[in-house]
């Protein structure tokens, strides 16, 4: 099971209550984030993002703009009463917890200190990954009736070609009839494969191949 703790970033940029609107700006520039937990004596007590910033400066080029973001407090400007999460918690349980309050980030606490965060970009990473977005392979999705066994009736099927399986997913049940089965395959020919599903019955809907991904940054 995929746990907050997996995806989350442990080293996280505070700062305290009293550091200026200035002081944040510069280190959301240098760290490239946008969210800042504000923490005190070790407690985490607001959290401050890139959107309560530009909210307390005065319009670009303005008189005094320097002087107010030197001046405004992120005791004075911070969000309180936040959403936190646990690093036990599940990822699922994370990504409904940003969808459903649509926030950007949830702050990760354990025995009442800050011990992560973990935002929409993590799990987008997150997401990447359990997919195999940037890996060699294929994708093959399935048509299957609903009902109990046709997953690993599928998966027999692709056992006997000697194929790895990279990630499976399944779209709802519902009520529907049928539903599909979408199969990451570790290879970047499943012709044979395709083959032996449709001589078991099965419908192939779509089948992709990736066999150049787009490089990361890293790599490129």
């Amino acid at each position: 099971m995929l746990r907050v703790r997996d995806s989350m970033t442990r080293e996280v940029e505070t700062l305290g209550p009293d550091a200026s609107a200035a002081e944040a700006w510069r280190l959301c520039r240098e760290k490239n984030i946008r969210h800042l937990p504000v923490v005190d004596g070790g407690r985490l007590v607001g959290l401050v993002s890139d959107r309560d910033l530009r909210d307390a400066s005065p319009p670009r080029g303005s008189t005094g703009e320097r002087d107010a973001l030197n001046w405004s407090r992120l005791g004075d400007i911070m969000s309180t009463g936040l959403t936190t999460i646990h690093p036990l918690d599940t990822i699922d349980h994370a990504a409904r917890e940003l969808h459903d309050r649509k926030i950007g980030c949830l702050p990760v606490v354990a025995d009442g200190g800050l011990v992560g965060i973990i935002t929409s970009s993590d799990m987008m990473q997150t997401l990447i990954e359990l997919v195999g977005a940037r890996d060699r392979g294929s994708w093959v999705e399935v048509e299957v009736p609903n009902e109990p066994g046709q997953l690993a009736n599928v998966t027999d099927v692709v056992r006997e070609m000697k194929v790895n399986i990279g990630g499976v997913f399944l779209s709802p049940a519902g009520r529907a009839s049928n539903r599909l089965i979408v199969l990451r395959l570790e290879t970047t020919n499943p012709s044979g494969i395709v083959k032996a599903l449709e001589n078991a019955g099965y419908k192939i809907t779509t089948v992709e191949t990736s066999s150049n991904p787009e490089p990361t940054l890293e790599e490129s």
